[in-house]
């Protein structure tokens, strides 16, 4: 009898540890199912209108400010070419002054929403908010400055923020020029540009073709007996 009431007591101790260890692992179990739940579109926005200093500021995307403001300067000289060497020069030294202050937080922009499910939202997204938040200042700019072809300039810019915005959202979904977690360096960056450009390039046929081939799986079963 003594022994049968030690071991009574030994389990009705033993109970609370073990309620208290499945109380304490299950919060830890549970993490990971919300942590891998992708955030939505309305997530990411409210994220940045919440933390604006950490998502734009703390993560102002170098790499962005690096390559854009080559690419854009590259683009106002051409463009101004016409009106003359000086004003074309001119023009490059604005831009390229402009982009490679501005472009880091387009860059940030851009990357706080590239785990945004659905990927076409957060496409469509991007590209309302960085027209209205970039060339709008943009123009701004030139305009004060005296930038002679300001009208095409402007419209060459729009134009190629239209495509960059699209392939920039591309390669960041594949971790590239990235400057949050799982960064890589700009060189390592850079040897995937042919890889990401060559998929970029293939998105639009591969997705007409797979609807194609939706359609034609799905035509004989949809026609009349």
């Amino acid at each position: 009898m003594p022994t049968s009431s030690s071991t009574t007591q030994t389990q009705l101790c033993a109970q609370p540890v073990a309620r208290s260890a499945r109380s304490t692992l299950t919060p830890s179990a549970a993490v990971p199912s919300v942590a891998s739940k992708h955030a939505t579109v309305r997530d990411a926005f409210l994220g940045l209108l919440r933390e604006p200093i950490q998502r734009l500021l703390y993560r102002w995307n170098w790499k962005s400010a690096v390559l854009s403001s080559l690419l854009r300067a590259t683009l106002f000289f051409a463009t101004n070419l016409t009106a003359g060497l000086p004003a074309a020069f001119a023009a490059m030294r604005t831009e390229l002054v402009f982009r490679a202050i501005t472009s880091g937080f387009y860059g940030a922009l851009t990357e706080n929403f590239r785990e945004a499910e659905p990927p076409w939202a957060a496409a469509i997204t991007v590209m309302i908010l960085l027209p209205i938040a970039n060339h709008s200042l943009e123009f701004v700019v030139h305009w004060l400055r005296g930038t002679r072809n300001l009208a095409s300039s402007i419209g060459a810019s729009v134009v190629l923020t239209a495509f960059s915005t699209l392939f920039n959202l591309f390669v960041m979904r594949r971790g590239a020029l990235i400057v949050g977690e799982g960064h890589r360096s700009l060189a390592s960056d850079l040897a995937q540009m042919p890889r990401l450009i060559g998929a970029f390039c293939l998105l639009l046929p591969r997705y007409c073709y797979r609807k194609f081939c939706d359609r034609r799986d799905a035509g004989p079963s949809q026609r009349p007996q």
